[in-house]
């Protein structure tokens, strides 16, 4: 068998790993020994033997399993947790999303030194928040390698919807490769895990269906952003093995339910470097919270999730024994799988993958005219203007509003040179776009616009300033940063406690990057004031730009970085709020 047919899960496999979390929804018992719950937690990062992928492999656990327990926290009670590090190195957790003092984040060299080898820390904090939410190591490439997984804390008060059975979904990818290998091959060669880079028969094949020039004036504008119109994920089902509750695609776990049933799935992107795009084929799902807040339900046949975000989604499957839950990567090198099912002996069938997704004109952050697949409507000669005079990809006045909204702009500083090798010459807030790969599928994808707070914003403050912080890098030399500036050589972001500011994203290069500013709530603009979305982690797409507002609420130092693990080491920022 080969080895990359293995680790997309085609084959059968005897390979046990760990089985689904189960939370029955009305007595709140646990189900299952992989979780933990209670007021006093003990928890062990230790080295674990694991075969996922039909070979031995050593990988950084908590308590020894991948993905890591899930804690089962109350809102409402103070929390008390002892983690041992029983590694050879320094580690730390970090509990994503949740609210709580800044010596009590788990980030080393912001706001603690670390938890240093053969040593225990113990994090103790109020819970103020419900919902589904993670936790991860922050200490060099741990995270890749094994150290994370799922916090689900029940609500003081009965939440507005209602469900009969409750699962984790955590997502995830594993490789047998040492991660300081992965980033080694990526700093000498960007492209080491994309085997879908353009041929030259593929030119021959784009100028006969759209003529010399457009094919080698489209070809030159990507050779000179550095990038190919196929860089969708950094890091490839070429080394990955896609993770479902730390299951691979060949063993799928289960969750299991009774016909008239409401499931209620948390699912949780607990991945180093991997988007997914998740359906459940024959169900409609409903979105009830984004990143732990609940919104107002929306009906969809599919999500995208980026590294760190979370979504809970209810289900009610009628009508077939068993279905797919099926999360394929965003660029369509594999995917994870899990199975939906009233009958334990069953197990779902993956269905087909997507064709491989292209980037466009509109991820390279120009303005024409778009289909609704992203695609240029007419040709565009070689050496054309790209600021052409098109329709906006977002009609609505609201987002008009949105755009044009003016509040005093702190100035930062800013570089370009080897560094910033591409630019969005004209990026537009596209909430209402799914995204490179979603467009125009046939299925009803979940965007942000589609995100409202359940709950009333109309009286939040207005904000007092607006920071624009340019997301750049270049992708040949494999370089990440913000504003052009890498973390070691920028200053701190330094705010006014209690004071409201918006931020908004421009995004110079060609790939998703999830943004993840701790110790404070993001309340997203989707062009609705008086429902914004209150998220932990923002994804900005490739060429656009996109807005939110905090309120600075928490004083201290706080990290402030993109989730993809390879880009976090330089497109970080350090924040004080004084």
């Amino acid at each position: 068998m080969q080895r990359r047919t293995f680790i997309k899960g085609v084959a059968a496999s005897s390979i046990g790993l760990l089985s689904a979390t189960h939370l029955n929804a009305k007595s709140q018992k646990i189900e299952n020994k992989k979780t933990i719950q209670g007021r006093e937690i003990f928890l062990t990062i230790d080295y674990t033997k694991v075969n996922i992928t039909g070979q031995e492999a050593i990988a950084t656990t908590v308590n020894g399993q991948i993905s890591g327990p899930t804690l089962i926290w109350q809102e409402g009670e103070r929390i008390t947790i002892h983690v041992t590090n029983n590694l050879k190195t320094s580690s730390s957790i970090h509990w994503h999303g949740i609210i709580l003092p800044p010596d009590m984040d788990g980030v080393p060299g912001i706001s603690f030194d670390g938890i240093p080898a053969g040593e225990t820390f113990t994090y103790s904090f109020d819970v103020k928040q419900h919902g589904t939410y993670w936790y991860h190591s922050h200490s060099g490439f741990q995270e890749q390698s094994g150290v994370y997984g799922t916090i689900v804390i029940k609500p003081k008060e009965k939440e507005p919807f209602a469900y009969d059975k409750d699962y984790v979904v955590m997502l995830s990818d594993w490789s047998d490769e040492r991660p300081e290998s992965i980033y080694r091959k990526l700093k000498l060669s960007a492209d080491y895990y994309n085997f879908s880079q353009r041929t030259v028969g593929d030119f021959f094949s784009e100028v006969k269906e759209k003529g010399f020039s457009n094919a080698f004036g489209a070809r030159k504008m990507w050779n000179e952003m550095r990038m190919t119109d196929r860089d969708i994920s950094d890091v490839t089902g070429y080394t990955y093995t896609f993770l479902m509750n730390g299951e691979n695609p060949a063993t799928t776990f289960q969750a299991l339910f009774q016909k008239g049933e409401k499931v209620r799935l948390r699912f949780v992107n607990g991945a180093a470097m991997t988007f997914f795009d998740v359906r459940i084929p024959g169900l409609k799902m409903t979105v009830v919270a984004a990143d732990g807040n609940h919104v107002q339900p929306v009906m969809i046949d599919e999500f995208r999730i980026g590294v760190a975000e979370t979504y809970d989604v209810i289900v009610e499957p009628e009508d077939k024994e068993v279905y797919a839950i099926f999360a394929q990567s965003i660029d369509r090198s594999g995917y994870a799988l899990g199975s939906l099912t009233s009958n334990p002996n069953l197990k779902a069938k993956a269905p087909q993958m997507d064709p491989k997704p292209l980037l466009t004109m509109v991820d390279m952050g120009m303005k024409m005219q778009m289909d609704k697949k992203g695609e240029k409507k007419g040709a565009m000669k070689c050496g054309a203007s790209m600021d052409m005079k098109p329709k906006m990809a977002m009609k609505s006045m609201k987002f008009e509003k949105m755009k044009n909204a003016k509040y005093p702009q702190t100035p930062l500083a800013m570089k370009r040179g080897v560094g910033t090798t591409m630019m969005a010459m004209d990026p537009q807030y596209r909430l209402d776009d799914p995204g490179v790969g979603l467009r125009g599928n046939g299925r009803k994808v979940l965007t942000y616009a589609d995100l409202k707070n359940r709950y009333s914003t109309a009286n939040d403050a207005t904000p007092v300033r607006e920071l624009v912080l340019h997301l750049t890098g270049n992708m040949e030399r494999y370089m990440w940063s913000i504003n052009g500036i890498k973390y070691e050589d920028a200053k701190p972001l330094v705010f006014k406690y209690g004071e409201r500011v918006r931020i908004t994203y421009i995004n110079d290069t060609m790939m998703n990057h999830p943004m993840h500013l701790h110790g404070v709530w993001s309340d997203l603009e989707t062009g609705d004031d008086a429902h914004l979305v209150r998220k932990h982690t923002i994804i900005s797409q490739p060429g656009s730009k996109i807005s939110f507002r905090v309120t600075m609420d928490a004083r201290g130092a706080w990290a402030y970085h993109c989730h993809l693990l390879y880009h976090m080491t330089d497109m970080f920022r350090k924040v004080v709020v004084v």
